[in-house]
C-alpha cells in the first residue's frame, strides 16, 4: 500500500494542442505531490482504460475536456487512496475509488483530487471490473431502463454487441429476462466471437446482411428498442426490424458515418430516434447522488455474478526498455477486433 510520503515523481499523458493521440501526447513528469488539503484526497492510479471519449477527447471533438496547455486526458480508472485531508469524510487510505465527474485526467500515475469527485467501489469485485466501472455498464443500465418501459420476454437489439457496452447489454438484459438481439461484423474469429456472446447469455448474434432471416428463423418478438453505437448502414440494420412504436437509442457512432432510416420507418412504423450521453446530459439530469446509486448497482450486478468484466489488455505507460511503451496501447486500440479493453497499467505492467 501507498502512502503519502510516497517519492515516486508523478508522470501523465499530457498534449497542450488537440490533434491524434500518438502526436499530441507525450509523457511528462508532474509536479511532485503535496500533502492533501481540506477535502482531498491523494491518489495513486491502478489501471485506466482508453475509451472513444478519451480519443475524442484528445482530438479536440468531445465537449468535456481539460484545460490546455497542459491538459491530462482520461475520463475513467481506478485508483487507490494514499492520503487523506481534513474534512474528508466516507474515504480512507487504501481505498479503490473510482471518478463520479469526468475530466479528471486519469492517464498518469498519481494525482491530487477534491474527494467530492470520487466514489469507493470494494475490491473484491476485481481490478478489471472497478477500471471499467465508470462508463460502460452505467451506460447500459440506463438504455435499458429510460427510454421504454420493457418486460420480462421483450427483446432489444443492438449492433456493436462485442464492444464494452454490448456485453454488459446483453448481461443486464438477461438478468431481467429480456432477450437480445446482437448484431455484430464479419471477423476471421467469427465463431468464438459468437459463442462469447452466447455465452454471456445473448439469445440471437448475426450480422447486419443475415439481421432479418435470422431474426424470423429464431421466433424471437420483434424488439421494441434498438441500441446503436456504429451509425451508417449497421443503425439502418437495427430500424428496420424494430417493432412498430420502437426507439432507437444512438450512444456512439464508430463508423463516422451519419444514422439514417427509411422513410417507410418513420411513416408507417412510427420509429422515435433518440440519444444517449452518460457523461453529460445523463450524469447532470442524475446529479453526485444518482451517480454514486447508479455505481452501486453495478457494484451488486458484479457480486451477484451477473455482470463480468471485459478482458483487458494491459499497457504501461513506460518500461526501462520502451520508454514510449504508452504507444503500444493505442496501436492495440486501432486495431480490428481487438477482443480486450485496452488500459494503461500504472502498476508496471502485471497482469490484470
Amino acid at each position: 500500500m501507498s502512502s503519502a510520503a510516497d517519492s515516486a515523481v508523478p508522470r501523465a499523458l499530457v498534449y497542450d494542442a488537440p490533434g491524434e493521440p500518438l502526436e499530441a501526447l507525450s509523457l511528462r513528469e508532474l509536479p511532485a505531490l503535496t500533502a492533501p488539503g481540506p477535502g482531498q484526497v491523494q491518489l495513486r492510479y491502478l489501471s485506466s482504460p482508453i475509451n472513444p471519449s478519451d480519443i475524442n477527447t484528445v482530438q479536440g471533438k468531445y465537449p468535456i475536456m481539460p484545460k490546455l496547455p497542459g491538459g491530462v486526458p482520461g475520463h475513467e480508472g481506478v485508483a487507490e487512496v494514499t492520503a487523506v485531508g481534513p474534512q474528508v469524510t466516507g474515504l480512507s487510505v487504501g481505498d479503490w475509488v473510482v471518478p463520479l465527474a469526468p475530466a479528471q485526467g486519469t492517464w498518469r500515475t498519481a494525482g491530487t483530487y477534491a474527494a467530492a469527485d470520487w466514489h469507493a467501489v470494494p475490491r473484491d469485485i476485481g481490478l478489471a471490473a472497478a477500471a471499467t466501472i465508470v462508463i460502460n455498464p452505467p451506460t447500459a443500465l440506463a438504455m435499458l431502463e429510460i427510454f421504454v418501459a420493457l418486460q420480462p420476454g421483450d427483446t432489444v437489439a443492438q449492433n456493436g454487441a462485442t464492444s464494452a457496452v454490448g456485453e454488459a447489454v446483453i448481461q443486464i438484459a438477461r438478468a431481467r429476462g429480456i432477450k437480445t438481439i446482437n448484431v455484430i461484423r464479419e471477423r476471421p474469429d467469427m465463431d468464438a466471437a459468437v459463442a462469447r456472446l452466447k455465452g454471456l447469455g445473448a439469445d440471437l448474434v448475426t450480422t447486419e446482411h443475415k439481421l432479418k432471416e435470422d431474426l424470423k428463423a429464431s421466433g424471437l418478438p420483434a424488439p421494441k428498442l434498438g441500441f446503436n453505437c456504429v451509425g451508417g448502414s449497421a443503425a439502418q440494420a437495427v430500424t428496420s426490424v424494430l417493432a412498430d412504436g420502437g426507439t432507437l437509442v444512438t450512444y456512439g457512432g464508430m463508423a463516422m458515418q451519419p444514422v439514417t432510416a427509411g422513410t417507410a420507418a418513420m411513416i408507417f412504423k412510427d420509429i422515435s430516434f433518440r440519444g444517449f450521453w452518460l457523461t453529460g446530459r445523463w450524469a447532470a439530469a442524475q446529479g453526485p447522488e444518482g451517480r454514486r446509486k447508479a455505481l452501486d448497482a453495478i457494484v451488486a450486478l458484479y457480486r451477484s455474478g451477473a455482470l463480468t468484466p471485459p478482458p483487458l489488455a494491459p499497457f504501461p505507460l513506460a518500461t526501462a526498455d520502451d520508454p514510449e511503451a504508452w504507444k503500444r496501447a493505442f496501436e492495440r486500440v486501432a486495431a480490428p477486433h481487438r477482443g480486450a479493453k485496452v488500459v494503461f497499467d500504472m502498476r508496471g505492467g502485471a497482469e490484470a
